[in-house]
């Protein structure tokens, strides 16, 4: 991981060394307004590589998207993979090379280490803060029919080197800055409490989450801040690294089905969730919970589930965003339906505590 303003000016460097000579690049269309993949392009031609652009990612790619950026990068003898975006832009990269090398369809690697041959080397350039993507060796592709994330992971998928300039965090629209800021913060904090957490994923968990909470509300009110961006963008990383190393829960799988039904933003429907979340798995993690406010000194006599549930709702007001589904036109009547998918997504099975459709029926109907 390299970390530091300015440091994408090293990308030609890191793809030679990594013995890349025709470079496929991943982007979306929308960045290029920013510039980025075109600066992204011209460092590496400067430095003797021949790159090939496929911009035709789209917000929660699809199988269908990855197998179109396949059909493209076949033709070109690509030998190195770059991505450079938000996560839709980094888990089309890693679906594209899933295929590119071994072949088949997406749902062919959904679960883990599915890949039985060698994949081409990569790079992830995050523009915002929010997946952790780079982190991870997982790639989150929707299935086009089912509308279900799909989550494929495989060692092989990492990238080999994540280059974090928060410059290129600036460009950000506001409301991208607040929806993937509140992603990355449900991520230290589902993180944390999950039952696949080990000590070495609550550090990063606690890092990213110290990073994160009084960082992003600056970030949001002083664009150009830099300090306050390479914060909330080193805390996105950290909390990606603890994913990796750990895994979410219910938050995650009941924002999923809203996104499928109604488009609903995926860090929209996070923010909107979260502190319902919180409060339902107080029983059973309110010591952990604890940790977490502690860090960053937040109290006020209450439980520590309920101050960090109500911090959550302060930043999200502060951010413009929506604190009920029911402003978001999700019907009521439709509920139980997201209950029951929400019980599908793999994340559920990971909540600190136990889930039944009944209980996350109650966790939709709260935030409604």
């Amino acid at each position: 991981m390299i970390f530091g303003a300015g440091s994408l000016s090293r990308l030609g460097e890191f793809v030679r060394e990594l013995g890349g000579w025709r470079v496929l690049l991943v982007t979306d269309p929308g960045l290029e307004r920013a510039g980025h993949p075109q600066r992204a392009q011209k460092l590496m031609r400067e430095a003797g590589l021949e790159v090939f652009v496929f911009d035709e990612v789209r917000e929660n790619p699809t199988n269908k998207q990855v197998e179109v950026g396949v059909n493209f990068a076949r033709g070109w003898a690509i030998d190195i993979i770059v991505a450079i975006g938000g996560g839709s832009s980094m888990d089309c990269a890693k679906g594209i090379n899933f295929l590119l090398t071994n072949g088949g369809k997406m749902a062919d690697y959904k679960g883990f280490g599915k890949a039985t041959k060698p994949m081409l080397p990569s790079i992830g350039i995050p523009t915002t803060s929010g997946t952790g993507s780079e982190a991870q060796s997982y790639a989150l592709i929707t299935d086009a029919s089912s509308h279900l994330k799909m989550a494929c992971g495989d060692k092989k998928a990492a990238f080999r080197i994540a280059i974090l300039d928060p410059e290129l965090t600036v460009s950000q629209p506001r409301h991208v800055a607040a929806v993937t800021g509140i992603d990355a913060i449900a991520h230290a904090v589902e993180s944390y409490v999950c039952t696949k957490r080990t000590p070495v994923s609550q550090v990063y968990s606690l890092e990213a989450f110290r990073n994160l909470e009084p960082n992003l509300q600056t970030a949001l009110s002083e664009p150009d801040n830099l300090d306050a961006r390479s914060a909330v963008q080193i805390g996105s990383h950290f909390a990606g690294v603890a994913i990796e190393n750990a895994m979410l829960g219910i938050c995650h799988s009941c924002s999923n089905p809203l996104t499928a039904h109604y488009g609903i933003t995926h860090g929209t429907a996070i923010g909107m969730l979260l502190p319902h979340v919180i409060r339902f798995n107080a029983p059973v993690a309110e010591h952990m919970y604890a940790d977490l406010t502690a860090s960053n000194s937040l109290g006020n006599g209450e439980p520590a589930s309920e101050i960090l549930a109500q911090r959550i709702t302060e930043l999200i007001a502060f951010a413009g965003l929506p604190n009920r589904l029911r402003d978001c036109g999700v019907s009521e009547s439709i509920l139980h339906i997201l209950a029951e998918e929400a019980r599908q997504q793999w994340t559920a099975n990971f909540n600190p505590r136990p889930v039944t459709e009944e209980d996350l029926l109650s966790v939709y109907q709260s935030a409604w």
